[in-house]
């Protein structure tokens, strides 16, 4: 065969691929999407995905949420309160009146800190059940339902061996947390035809988050601190990758599905401090493990002291349960081989990310 006609071939070939792909990016563009929960640290970073993504991308929030890292001039709003099941209702129904259903839904609004375990089912089960029902009788359920959940829901399993927590492991979840996030995701899973997308991340940090921040602090002034003398396997993922798995899900129009999200490593107890410390310029610090029966004392000391005052504690007893755990292992397999997750962002390239950022922001 001639060069001019392998040229010509080729061309054509590249044609397709082109429009293919264009077509693709189209698909995506006039994708309507709401997030909920949209003022918090990983419901922002998915708004900013989305609308990288060219995106009509509405933010969930309440009336009295902050809009300090939604302020880019393309997003949309919607006034949803979850506390609140017949305001939420009345809500919906407006906005269907003005301006319609949305393509994808990305359920992240929740709760993670509660002076009362209760409120965990409130917040985390009960508000997601009144939600999908309310969206199912108005009639503007989305063609995908993408809920963030926890790996917290396995609970303390497989830690004989220290091996990967796998999907069809049975959940033990330990913690109120744990146990609501578990409760909505057999809600939807019970439903018959519901097209939910279900992501189980490990320990989420990166820019705006103020748990892992606290550590940050705490080794700026010369502590660190750790539960446990027994092994301790962690794994974590940085925001952007989650969000990254997020929108395959929508690219590739995922439903009935659910995945574990990690960067695909697994690290000591001590390697996070160790690379904070590394990207403080390594102060001089004091090193202190706690035994387990200790820090279940005090946990259990704040906790009690916390729901007296009336105020949500950092350290209580689910608190210690999540830290009491040796193996975060988890299986994420299915998302690279499915969706094509390829995590951009290990532990030492996000940390370095985090910290620069505190300091530019004058956290620390």
């Amino acid at each position: 065969m001639e060069l001019r006609y392998i040229s010509y071939y080729i061309f054509k070939v590249e044609k397709i691929i082109f429009a293919l792909l264009h077509a693709k990016n189209e698909d995506l563009m006039n994708k309507k999407i709401l997030v909920t929960g949209a003022s918090g640290f990983i419901g922002s970073f998915l708004i900013e995905g989305g609308l990288a993504r060219g995106m009509e991308v509405w933010a969930g929030i309440r009336k009295s949420s902050s809009r300090a890292y939604l302020k880019d001039e393309r997003i949309h709003f919607a006034e949803l309160d979850f506390t609140d099941s017949e305001r939420l209702s009345q809500q919906l129904q407006k906005h269907k009146e003005e301006h319609g259903g949305w393509d994808c839904i990305i359920h992240c609004a929740g709760v993670t800190k509660c002076r009362d375990k209760a409120d965990f089912e409130i917040g985390n089960y009960w508000a997601t059940r009144h939600f999908i029902e309310t969206l199912k009788r108005l009639e503007i359920c989305p063609s995908q339902f993408i809920f963030i959940s926890s790996l917290s829901i396995y609970g303390p399993i497989r830690e004989k061996d220290y091996t990967p927590i796998q999907e069809h492991d049975t959940p033990l979840p330990n913690t109120a947390y744990g146990v609501s996030k578990l409760h909505a995701e057999e809600y939807m899973k019970s439903l018959s035809g519901f097209p939910y997308v279900i992501f189980r991340p490990t320990g989420v940090y990166g820019p705006r988050e103020k748990d892992y921040f606290l550590m940050a602090k705490s080794i700026r002034n010369h502590i660190d601190f750790a539960a446990g003398f027994r092994r301790q396997d962690i794994t974590f993922v940085y925001v952007k990758d989650l969000v990254q798995a997020v929108y395959l899900a929508v690219e590739k129009q995922a439903t009935h599905r659910a995945y574990f999200v990690s960067d695909g490593k697994v690290y000591s107890s001590r390697t996070f401090s160790d690379l904070i410390r590394k990207e403080l310029g390594n102060p001089w610090w004091i090193r202190i493990t706690c035994p387990l029966w200790m820090l279940r004392i005090l946990s259990g000391v704040i906790g009690t002291v916390s729901g007296w005052l009336r105020r949500a504690s950092t350290l209580n007893s689910d608190k210690y349960q999540i830290m009491k755990q040796r193996n975060w292992q988890c299986d994420i397999s299915p998302l690279v081989e499915e969706l094509g997750y390829h995590p951009e962002y290990p532990l030492e390239r996000g940390v370095k990310e985090i910290i620069a950022w505190y300091k530019k922001e004058g956290w620390l």
